[in-house]
């Protein structure tokens, strides 16, 4: 038995413990050090991978006059979230593979905790924002300079991170206060309030549940105003009658609808997925699907039929080039 005063450290979950990835290293014949290696090798493969493509989204956004439009400024914004989210996690991640250790201290767990859900949470926000942001390029373009003025954007991009920083703020002050009763070994390969709940004392984690029926409600109603938007959006893009028309409304929304599938299903698996299907295998598969997988590929989902930040950023490129 032991208490949260007492623990001044958490392990983490290991690549290498888990059966199945075990079983893989009997067949492949590799060793637990070189499949830590191989760990080391790909995460740092996907975190190199997203840090060079929404760099260059905030770069290209940023140098070229063109983009400053609130659609770019919201995009501009999901990439410095996205750059946070997979910086929080994966390193620490490949620092423990290379040096072959588990551990995380309780302040830097604490740390974890509260910038993944800060992260997580301002981007969902965000991606909102940007389903109401489609909302009125599509549904009431006339009014788009006085609906999403350079204000209303600022103001609405600021109230995303906030309403993240604040949960995360609840949360984590609220999980990090509860007693611990059942060890200080995490099941997954970075600190989560899931993982952190199952250590606790029976009973005594039943506030924090409270607060996550509430924040579960609260994103449940941003599904249901993204699912009404697209709704809205869909009825407003058949009613054009060019195909060329339609065809390039369709091209604005795919990629931000694409991004809020992949973020939300990949979470709501993660989370809500029934126990009987669970396991370390399993649970670390969904983790990094959810936590390292979008970071990486949201900036090529939004750029991949984007015409116009394909053009800007060639023009970045060409024109970093010619300076060389």
């Amino acid at each position: 038995m032991s208490n949260s005063s007492s623990i001044t450290q958490f392990l983490l979950l290991p690549f290498t413990d888990t059966r199945e990835l075990q079983l893989l290293h009997f067949w492949l014949f590799l060793a637990t050090q070189e499949l830590q290696l191989l760990h080391f090798w790909l995460f740092l493969g996907i975190y190199l991978a997203a840090l060079l493509d929404n760099g260059l989204i905030i770069t290209t956004i940023a140098w070229d006059q063109h983009l400053h439009t609130p659609m770019y400024f919201f995009l501009l914004s999901l990439a410095l979230l996205d750059l946070g989210s997979i910086s929080i996690t994966v390193p620490k991640s490949m620092a423990n593979s290379l040096w072959d250790s588990r551990v995380i201290s309780f302040a830097g767990c604490a740390a974890q905790v509260f910038f993944v859900f800060f992260l997580f949470g301002a981007e969902y926000s965000l991606l909102t924002v940007m389903s109401y942001d489609r909302y009125v390029t599509i549904c009431k373009p006339l009014h788009y300079g006085t609906l999403l003025g350079s204000r209303v954007c600022v103001h609405m991009a600021a109230a995303a991170w906030a309403t993240g920083f604040l949960n995360a703020l609840l949360h984590t002050a609220n999980t990090f206060s509860l007693p611990l009763c059942k060890g200080n070994a995490l099941g997954q390969f970075f600190c989560e309030i899931p993982q952190n709940l199952k250590l606790s004392c029976s009973g005594t984690y039943l506030r924090e549940l409270g607060l996550i029926v509430f924040n579960g409600s609260l994103v449940f109603m941003c599904l249901v105003f993204i699912v009404v938007s697209y709704v809205q959006i869909l009825r407003a893009v058949l009613r054009i009658p060019s195909e060329q028309g339609r065809h390039k409304a369709f091209s604005t929304c795919l990629p931000h609808l694409a991004v809020v599938s992949l973020f939300v299903s990949t979470g709501l698996f993660a989370h809500l997925k029934p126990p009987s299907i669970s396991s370390p295998f399993l649970d670390l598969l969904v983790s990094v699907l959810y936590s390292v997988v979008p970071p990486a590929v949201n900036p090529l989902i939004y750029s991949m039929r984007n015409q116009e930040l394909k053009d800007a950023l060639c023009k970045l490129m060409t024109g970093f080039l010619l300076k060389l």
